[in-house]
C-alpha cells in the first residue's frame, strides 16, 4: 500500500491533543475534520498511548485519516507493532498510517531501552514484522528517514518516509533516494512567535541525529550554535507565507506537507487557524 487513502496534499501535526482529556482532544478532532484537514499526525512519547488516542480519532470521525510520526520501534517486538497496526488497519481501513523510527538515544536509553545501530535494528525490525503479519493487512508504514541508507530502506522495505526537523533540500533528497512510487511527507514547521520558535529549535538541536542532517544540507556548525537566521530561515516559514513553502514542498517531491505550528501552541490556537485554512 504505496499511500494511505484520502490523505490530502496537507495535513496537521496535531500533538497538543495530546495534552487535552480524551473527550476534548476526540471532540478538537472533530472540529479538525470539519474545517476540512484531511490527516492529523500524532506523536510518541507524550504521556498518552498514541494507538489508543488514534482509535478515538478514527472512530469519532468520519473519514480523517490519523498517521504515528513515529511510533519508536525500541518499546514494541515487531509482533507486538503487527497487532495494534493490522488492528487498525482492519477496523478503519485505508485511514491509518504506521511511522516506524528508532528515536533519539537519549530519549530511548531513559525509558529504559538499550539504542542499537539505527540502519540494521530498522532492517531487522521490518523484516520481523512481516514475518510475523501472516494473512493480516498493515497499513500505510512509512519510515522516520533522515541519513540516506535509512531513505533507501524507506523506499525497498517500506512505503515511503515522514520527516522531521528538515530543509526543503532534503525532501528532494528523500525522493530521489525513495523514487517516484513511494509516500513523502516530510514536517514543515510554521512560526508564530520568532524568540520561542528559536527556543524550540534549540531544543531539537540537542539531538544529534537533526544536527548532523543539517550539516549534510548546506547548514554550518556555526548556524547550529547560534541558531542563526539561516537556520531559522531553512527550517521554520512564517505564517503568512505558508503557501509557498507547501508548493517548495511539493516541487521538491513531497505528497503531503504536515505543518506543525510552533512553538506549540494551545489547541484553540491551533483550532482557529485550521478553521481559517492552512494554506
Amino acid at each position: 500500500m504505496p499511500s494511505p487513502t484520502g490523505a490530502g496534499g496537507i495535513g496537521l501535526w496535531a500533538g497538543f491533543l495530546d495534552r487535552l482529556p480524551a473527550a476534548e482532544a476526540i471532540a478538537t478532532a472533530r472540529r479538525i475534520e470539519d474545517a476540512g484537514v484531511r490527516t492529523i499526525w500524532l506523536q510518541e512519547y507524550s504521556g498518552v498511548d498514541p494507538f489508543v488516542r488514534a482509535a478515538l480519532y478514527l472512530s469519532a470521525t468520519r473519514d480523517l485519516v490519523v498517521a504515528l510520526g513515529v511510533a519508536v520501534i525500541h518499546g514494541r517486538d515487531p509482533e507486538a507493532m503487527v497487532a495494534v497496526a493490522s488492528t487498525l488497519e482492519e477496523a478503519f481501513p485505508g485511514r491509518f498510517v504506521l511511522g516506524l523510527g528508532g528515536s533519539h538515544k537519549a530519549l530511548v536509553e531513559a525509558r529504559g531501552h538499550t539504542f542499537t545501530p539505527p540502519l540494521a535494528t530498522m532492517r531487522t525490525y521490518l523484516a520481523a514484522m512481516d514475518a510475523a503479519r501472516g494473512h493480516r493487512r498493515l497499513p500505510t508504514r512509512v519510515l522516520g528517514a533522515l541519513g540516506p541508507k535509512m531513505m533507501e530502506l524507506a523506499g525497498t522495505a517500506a512505503d515511503g518516509a515522514h520527516t522531521y526537523f528538515t530543509p526543503v533540500a532534503h525532501t528532494a533528497a528523500v525522493r530521489a533516494a525513495l523514487g517516484p512510487d513511494r509516500w513523502l511527507a516530510p514536517t514543515q514547521m510554521v512560526g508564530l512567535d520568532p524568540g520561542q520558535t528559536r527556543d524550540y529549535l534549540q531544543l531539537c538541536l540537542g539531538m544529534p541525529n537533526y544536527t548532523q542532517t543539517l550539516l549534510r544540507f548546506g547548514l554550518e556548525q556555526a548556524d547550529l550554535d547560534t541558531t542563526s537566521d539561516r537556520l531559522v530561515d531553512a527550517l521554520v516559514v512564517p505564517a503568512d507565507a505558508v503557501t509557498d513553502r507547501v508548493a517548495e514542498q511539493r516541487a521538491a517531491g513531497a505528497d503531503q506537507v504536515v505543518l506543525q505550528f510552533v512553538p506549540p501552541p494551545p489547541a484553540e490556537v491551533v483550532l482557529e487557524r485550521v478553521e481559517k485554512g492552512l494554506t
